[in-house]
C-alpha cells in the first residue's frame, strides 16, 4: 500500500478501536447499573439500562458499517485483513453482553419483590467479575496484549463456579418453596445471564491472542455440570 494507504487504513482502525472502546465501556456500566439497580431496588435505574442499550445497538451498526467500508477502500490483507474481522466480531459480542446486561435489568421489578432468596447475595461478586472480564478483554484488544487476554480466559472458571453455586442453591430452595419458583427462575436466569457475559468476555479473549499472535490459545476446560438452562 503507498504511504497515503497506509496512514488512511491506521486512521481506519484507530477510529474502529476508539469505537470498541466506547462501546465496552457502556457495556461496562449497563453490567454495573443493572446490578447496582437489582440490590438496591431501584426501578429508575434498571430503566436507564434498557433505554441505554439503543446507543450501543448504534455504536454497533456505525462499527458494521465502518469495517465494510475499511475493507472496500484500503482492501487490507493478511495481519490488517484479521484484525478488521475480529473487530466486526468483537462488536457483535459486544451487543450481545449488553444484551444479557438489560434482561438483567428488566428482571429488577420482579426479583426485588422477594428478598428472601440467598443466592442473591452471591450475584454482585459473580457480576463484578464478569465486568472485570469484559474490561480486560477489551483492553487486552486495544493494546493487543496475548498476555492479558490469556488471563481473562483463566477467569471464565470463577464465574463458572458461581453460576453452578446458585443454580444448586436455587433448586433446593425451589424445591423448599414452591410457592417461589417463578421468582426464583427469574434469579436464575440473571446467574444465566452474568455466565453468558462471562464466556463471551472470554471469546473475545480468545479472538485477541489469535489476532496478537495468530495462533489459538490453549482449550478451556469445560464445565462437567449439565445445565438445563444451557441454550
Amino acid at each position: 500500500m503507498t504511504d497515503h494507504t497506509v496512514k488512511a487504513f491506521d486512521d481506519d482502525i484507530n477510529a474502529l478501536r476508539a469505537l470498541i472502546a466506547e462501546m465496552g465501556g457502556l457495556t461496562e456500566d449497563a453490567i454495573d447499573n443493572a446490578m447496582k439497580a437489582l440490590t438496591t431496588r431501584n426501578l429508575d435505574l434498571a430503566k436507564q439500562v434498557v433505554a441505554g442499550d439503543t446507543r450501543i445497538d448504534e455504536l454497533d451498526a456505525h462499527i458494521e458499517r465502518l469495517v465494510v467500508q475499511t475493507i472496500a477502500l484500503r482492501a487490507p490483507l493478511a495481519d490488517d485483513l484479521r484484525e478488521i474481522v475480529a473487530v466486526l466480531k468483537i462488536s457483535g459480542i459486544v451487543e450481545r453482553m449488553a444484551d444479557y446486561a438489560k434482561n438483567i435489568a428488566k428482571r429488577v421489578e420482579t426479583v426485588t419483590a422477594n428478598s428472601r432468596m440467598e443466592p442473591l447475595s452471591l450475584l454482585p461478586s459473580m457480576a463484578e467479575i464478569a465486568r472485570e472480564m469484559v474490561k480486560s478483554a477489551l483492553d487486552a484488544f486495544i493494546a493487543r496484549d496475548a498476555k492479558l487476554a490469556l488471563q481473562v480466559i483463566e477467569r471464565d472458571r470463577a464465574v463458572d463456579d458461581f453460576y453452578n453455586s446458585i443454580f444448586r442453591t436455587m433448586v433446593t430452595f425451589m424445591m423448599e418453596n414452591q410457592k417461589m419458583i417463578s421468582e426464583s427462575a427469574h434469579v436464575l436466569f440473571i446467574a444465566k445471564n452474568l455466565e453468558r457475559i462471562g464466556d463471551h468476555a472470554t471469546n473475545i479473549a480468545e479472538m485477541v491472542h489469535y489476532v496478537a499472535t495468530g495462533e489459538k490459545p490453549p482449550e478451556r476446560e469445560k464445565s462437567s455440570m449439565i445445565d438445563p438452562m444451557e441454550r
